[in-house]
């Protein structure tokens, strides 16, 4: 883990690896426990849509500018700050 402590809750699709990725990752017998949620559809009562759009501005960006070669660019503050609006 970068962050050194585990999400309360972790939201992905139904993708197999993601389910694998949080049982190796942040599967615990300690309380608290991580809850993933793995259900998510575009037209479910629960969806991340507001994190794929973030993600999809983040990709279109880095491909016009061939990548992120810096990784503490401003770029990054500036797509966050656009997204947050």
């Amino acid at each position: 883990m970068v962050v050194g402590k585990r999400p309360n809750v972790l939201i992905t699709d139904g993708l197999p690896a993601y389910h694998d990725a949080f049982s190796h990752e942040f599967y615990t017998k300690k309380n608290p426990q991580s809850k993933h949620i793995n259900a998510i559809k575009i037209d479910g009562d629960m969806n991340n849509n507001t994190m794929e759009r973030a993600n999809g501005e983040v990709r279109d960006r880095e491909k016009v500018m061939r990548g992120l070669k810096v990784k503490d660019t401003p770029i990054l503050q500036v797509i966050r700050y656009f997204i947050t609006l």
